[in-house]
């Protein structure tokens, strides 16, 4: 597919919060999200089924942590490509089954490890972690990858030469997590957009774009600025507001109709595909899609 040609149509909507729906059907810590795909396969699918009826134009697999390196904290560091594959294969027959025509992108997050000098974690490594997990998506059906919530440009580039290495025509979509500093825009490892937009492109990303970490009253700037950077649309998804604890719990205020007040202003300012990070539901998706295709 050609995903740039489809956002210089209109607008697509990603989903909302995988870990919040999770987490909402009794998701407790002690184990990978992902062995969901295959213990609870129903609720996985019902959680792709919502975001879908609520007009996401594409929902992400639940694999957020399904690279070698994340699940080797639970044990199952040799389960990369059962449960990415069953995780693409569960969205992919739910698309096929109601909602024909819509897209499904195998989702990838960060390892949590570092190259030196922050780190000691083997580059080889990394991009041979993003290249096993990319290749189970894939051949799970997926059709296009988003590499998300990313703090460090270098381990974001190896993750972009994984994907490549056994995806090299594949829409590829790479959001960085960015915060305001005094100096601008910035990820927790001091990434600016405009160093990411230039190293992702040159490494063969299609679309890139921000996630998570803000509101969306904090995004909007960003989007203009990483639009202008990319020279291309990018992709933009929020958090639901600032979280706090109650209870032991963690707790977004933001409400839908004012997250999706915000958030439809995206495409104005240079976003080509827009959706929710943490927080959000498919109730915030629905507001959103309500007043895009107002």
């Amino acid at each position: 597919m050609d995903l740039l040609a489809a956002v210089d149509k209109r607008p697509l909507l990603l989903d909302g919060a995988t870990g919040t729906e999770l987490i909402a059907r009794g998701f407790r810590p002690g184990g990978p999200p992902e062995e969901w795909n295959v213990t609870r396969p129903d609720e996985i699918a019902a959680i792709h089924d919502a975001y879908y009826a609520a007009g996401s134009d594409i929902v992400q697999t639940n694999t957020f942590g399904g690279s070698r390196q994340k699940l080797s904290a639970y044990g199952a560091g040799g389960r990369v490509a059962e449960l990415n594959e069953a995780a693409a294969r569960l969205a992919v027959a739910v698309r096929d089954r109601e909602y024909p025509g819509r897209l499904v992108a195998g989702d990838i997050g960060p390892t949590g490890m570092f190259v030196a000098p922050m780190g000691d974690a083997d580059p080889d490594d990394l991009r041979d972690g993003f290249a096993e997990q990319a290749a189970a998506l894939v051949a799970g059906g997926v059709d296009l990858i988003h590499v998300e919530t990313m703090f460090d440009l270098v381990e974001a580039r190896l993750a972009v030469e994984g994907v490549r290495r056994v995806a090299p025509d594949l829409p590829l979509m790479v959001s960085m997590a960015y915060k305001p500093s005094p100096r601008g825009y910035r990820t927790m490892m001091g990434v600016d957009p405009q160093s990411a937009a230039d190293a992702l492109l040159a490494a063969g990303a299609t679309l890139v774009g921000c996630n998570c970490e803000i509101t969306a009253a904090d995004m909007g700037e960003l989007v203009e600025e990483l639009r202008e950077a990319s020279g291309r649309p990018i992709v933009a998804q929020p958090n639901a507001g600032s979280p706090r604890l109650e209870d032991g719990a963690t707790v977004y205020d933001e409400t839908a109709e004012h997250f999706a007040e915000l958030v439809s202003g995206f495409p104005a300012r240079g976003a080509g595909i827009v959706g929710g990070c943490c927080g959000t539901t498919s109730a915030f998706i629905a507001a959103l899609a309500r007043r895009l295709r107002a």
